[in-house]
């Protein structure tokens, strides 16, 4: 194994997650939504913190930064789109660049939608991708600032990700998503089976991210709008795919 990964639930449904390279013990928090979890994992694994990813600039993902900070001093990396309302950044990326942890890489995707500027971080060596609260575990991210086909764009190219990709996204959101999807993917027997396990891991207490992204192609219904049966269910069979996103999209605003 090349790298140690920790989830780590913060406050009442949210997730950062520790990154370490196995190689040079360099570690990464991404997302701070609280401090204290955050720091109880550190001391736990007796782990020295190197970084900081930031994923986009929403309270819930920044808000425990100042504090722990202040115990466990690090370089904080961020979306220089997104620099103007994030805490201060040493390390600005935009999509193209890298950021380097011991003998990882992260390459930056921008996957702008639920805001726009929130960047994710695949890890290739570590079969990781850093969502947060755009490619969600049966789910994406409520379009607070950008446009479906912004969003639809940006899912696009976290599919194209290797499938054995965890996806380590930042929410547990997971049975209400997985609720939805079978309104609009009712016959689909992979998700019915998917949402039977999410039910009894919750029931279990137990998180269901990170999830991997050969089960989101499955069944996650953001990645399907291609898929016959959904379009055929919604009434688009003519339609184009960013249309199907659209349409699911709002509905899941309604729901």
């Amino acid at each position: 194994m090349s790298h140690d990964l920790v989830t780590i639930p913060c406050l009442s449904d949210n997730y950062a997650y520790l990154l370490r390279c196995s190689e040079t013990g360099d570690v990464a928090c991404i997302d701070v939504p609280e401090a204290g979890p955050i720091k109880a994992a550190l001391a736990e694994h007796g782990w020295t913190l190197s970084q900081v990813w930031l994923t986009h600039h929403h309270w819930d993902h920044v808000d425990g930064l100042a504090d722990l900070l202040a115990d466990h001093p690090a370089a904080v990396v961020g979306a220089k789109a997104d620099a103007h309302r994030l805490p201060e950044l040493n390390v600005s990326v935009s999509e193209g660049d890298t950021v380097t942890l011991g003998a990882l890489e992260a390459q930056i995707i921008d996957v702008s939608g639920h805001t726009v500027g929130h960047i994710a971080f695949h890890v290739p060596k570590a079969h990781a991708g850093f969502t947060a609260d755009s490619l969600m575990a049966l789910g994406c991210g409520r379009l607070f600032e950008g446009t479906p086909a912004q969003m639809w764009d940006s899912l696009q190219k976290m599919m194209n990700w290797p499938a054995d990709t965890m996806i380590c996204s930042g929410h547990e959101y997971t049975a209400s998503n997985a609720k939805f999807a079978l309104t609009v993917d009712p016959e689909n027997t992979d998700l019915i089976s998917r949402a039977q396990d999410i039910d009894a891991a919750r029931a279990a207490g137990k998180p269901t991210v990170p999830s991997e992204l050969s089960t989101e192609l499955k069944t996650n219904p953001f990645l399907r709008p291609a898929d016959p049966a959904i379009r055929a269910h919604l009434g688009m069979q003519t339609a184009t795919d960013a249309e199907v996103f659209a349409e699911i999209r709002k509905r899941k605003d309604d729901f």
